[in-house]
C-alpha cells in the first residue's frame, strides 16, 4: 500500500552548471568551442588513416578506432550539456537518462580497453621488433579491435539492468550535466547496495585491469628504450611514451576517482569537475597527443596541404 501511494519519477531535472548569466555564457562557449575541436581533430584523424596508405598500419587502425570511439563518447554528453546550459532543455526521461548512462558506460570502457590494447601494440613493436609483423597482423588487430567494442558493450549490461530497477519516488533533480551513476544512487528510494557493489567490482575490473596492462606495457618499453644505444632514438622513443602517457594519466586518473570508490554519495560538485577532464578534455587531447606528434602523420598532414 506505500509503495502504490508514492509517485514513481518518470523524467529528472539536470542541474548543470549553476551560477550567473555571464558564468554560464563562458561555460558554455568553451564546451562548444571543444566539442567542434574534438570532433574536427578526430575526423581529420580518422580521414587521415583512411586516405593515406602509408598509415594503413595496426598503430593508425587503433588510433583510427579511438578517435571514433572519442567522437560518439563525448557526443553523448555534450549537446545535452549545452541545452542545459542554455536553459532550453533541462528534463530528460528516465528511459533517456538510463541510454545515456549506457552509452557513456559503453564508451568509456571501450576506451579502457582500447589504451590497453594500443600499449600491448607499441610493446610489440619496441621491443619484438622482428616479430611484430608477423604476430599485429591484420587479422589480430581486427579481432582486438572487434573485441574492445564488443566488450565494452557488454560489460556495463548487468549493472545498468540493476540501475533500471531501481525506484524513484522523491526528488527528480540530478546535480550534474549527464545522467551518471551516483546521482541516480543518490535519488533512489530503495537500497542501493547491490548495485553499487556489482559497479565497484565492475569498474576495478576493467579500469585496474586495463590499466595493469598499460603500464606494464610501458614499463617494459621504458626498460628497452634505455637499452637503445642512440640518443636521438632514445630521445624519440621517450617522447612518444611520455606523450602517450600524458593522455593516459588524465584518463585513468579521472575514470578511477570517478568509479573505483566504495560509495558513490561522495561530493557530487567535486565529481561534476573531474568529469570534464573525463568526457570533454581527453576525447579533445587525444587527436593532437597520440598523432600530431608522429611524424609519420605530420608528413601525411604535409602531403595533404601541399597538394590543395
Amino acid at each position: 500500500m506505500g509503495k502504490q501511494n508514492e509517485t514513481t519519477v518518470m523524467e529528472f531535472i539536470l542541474l548543470g552548471f549553476p551560477g550567473s548569466l555571464s558564468l554560464q555564457i563562458s561555460i558554455f562557449m568553451l564546451f562548444l568551442l571543444m566539442y567542434i575541436l574534438t570532433v574536427i581533430g578526430n575526423m581529420a584523424i580518422i580521414t587521415l588513416v583512411i586516405t593515406n596508405h602509408r598509415l594503413h598500419t595496426p598503430m593508425y587502425f587503433f588510433l583510427c578506432n579511438l578517435s571514433f570511439l572519442e567522437i560518439w563518447y563525448t557526443t553523448a554528453s555534450v549537446p545535452k550539456t549545452l541545452a542545459i546550459i542554455l536553459g532550453k532543455s533541462r528534463t530528460i526521461s528516465f528511459h533517456g537518462c538510463l541510454l545515456q548512462l549506457y552509452l557513456i558506460f559503453s564508451f568509456g570502457c571501450t576506451e579502457h580497453f582500447l589504451l590497453a590494447v594500443m600499449a600491448y601494440d607499441r610493446y610489440l613493436a619496441i621491443c619484438h621488433p622482428l616479430r611484430y609483423s608477423s604476430i599485429m597482423n591484420n587479422t589480430l588487430s581486427t579481432q582486438l579491435a572487434i573485441t574492445c567494442w564488443v566488450g565494452g558493450f557488454l560489460v556495463v549490461l548487468v549493472p545498468i539492468f540493476l540501475i533500471s530497477r531501481l525506484f524513484f519516488c522523491g526528488p527528480n533533480v540530478i546535480n550534474h550535466f549527464w545522467c551518471n551513476m551516483d546521482s541516480w544512487i543518490v535519488l533512489s528510494c530503495t537500497d542501493t547496495h547491490k548495485v553499487e557493489t556489482i559497479a565497484f567490482i565492475i569498474a576495478a575490473f576493467v579500469i585496474l585491469g586495463s590499466c595493469m596492462i598499460t603500464l606494464l606495457s610501458y614499463i617494459y618499453i621504458i626498460s628497452t628504450i634505455v637499452r637503445i644505444p642512440s640518443a636521438k632514438g632514445r630521445q624519440k622513443a621517450f617522447s612518444t611514451c611520455s606523450s602517450h602517457l600524458s593522455v593516459v594519466i588524465i584518463w585513468y586518473g579521472s575514470t578511477i576517482f570517478l568509479f573505483v570508490k566504495p560509495s558513490a554519495r561522495s561530493s557530487l560538485e567535486l565529481t561534476k569537475i573531474v568529469t570534464i577532464l573525463n568526457t570533454i578534455v581527453t576525447p579533445l587531447l587525444n587527436p593532437f597527443i597520440y598523432a600530431l606528434r608522429n611524424r609519420e602523420v605530420k608528413e601525411a598532414f604535409c602531403n595533404v596541404f601541399q597538394s590543395t
